[in-house]
């Protein structure tokens, strides 16, 4: 019954890949661990549509005192013959235990383009701490972090929107609840603001659910809302995404 399912929905839903927001833990999976996630979807006829996705993450997890990830996702997109996603993200993080189960010490780096945006390129260096709340439920897990990054972007067209360097500090919560040994469902919230100028300043708000669905096989349903109370000259303040996808963890 479940690979029917599994089936039915790889056949009817649109698929896009994200990378699972779901707070890591030292002592989660000890040993090396991967997940792959890609999308591909076609429409011709009255929407001649073609979008392409796809993302990994690698972790090594010491199960006593560290664990660290990379991850690196693509998406590409055309509508009616026009472009309208070019993007790649990549991203690797490092966390410490500072004490045996509360604080962690978080170390990361990122860069990203995104065309759609008019960024070139979007290079971060970031530290920080991790706190680990008080269980609220069952099964449950929340996190508060609090740090800072420097932050240096280059736009497509330099004579509209001239290159910065910032540093942002980097305030997050994030919860999640677990059903199963795989199922899930998480939220997380982001808020950077210049550390000179708190007005301008970057949030972001995204829930993810996790299903089991057929062994290593997950579905997940995301949504997110991202804000830029001062993006580039010809970008929107906000962003809103639904996503659905498929993970493979192994």
């Amino acid at each position: 019954m479940k690979f029917l399912l599994l089936v039915t929905l790889i056949i009817t839903q649109h698929l896009f890949a994200l990378v699972s927001i779901t707070p890591v833990e030292i002592g989660d999976k000890p040993g090396f661990s991967s997940t792959i996630e890609a999308a591909l979807e076609t429409k011709r006829g009255n929407t001649d549509t073609d979008s392409y996705k796809a993302s990994a993450r690698t972790t090594y997890d010491s199960n006593e005192s560290y664990v660290a990830w990379a991850e690196i996702s693509g998406a590409y997109g055309k509508a009616n013959g026009e472009e309208n996603t070019n993007k790649l993200f990549s991203h690797a993080r490092y966390i410490h235990a500072i004490t045996k189960e509360r604080v962690r010490g978080e170390g990361f780096l990122q860069l990203e383009n995104d065309e759609f945006k008019h960024i070139n390129s979007r290079a971060l260096a970031g530290l920080g701490a991790r706190f680990k709340l008080h269980d609220m439920l069952q099964n449950s897990r929340g996190y508060l972090g609090i740090g800072a990054f420097y932050e240096d972007i280059v736009y497509n067209n330099p004579l509209i929107n001239p290159s910065e360097e910032n540093i942002r500090a980097n305030a997050y919560f994030a919860y999640s609840i677990n059903f199963n040994a795989n199922s899930s469902v998480a939220y997380t919230l982001y808020y950077q603001p210049k550390v000179n100028d708190f007005s301008d300043n970057v949030q972001s708000h995204e829930v993810e659910l996790k299903l089991d669905i057929y062994k290593n096989l997950l579905l997940k349903f995301s949504l997110s809302y991202n804000t830029d109370s001062k993006p580039p000259i010809g970008v929107e303040r906000y962003d809103f995404t639904q996503n659905t996808s498929f993970i493979f963890n192994f």
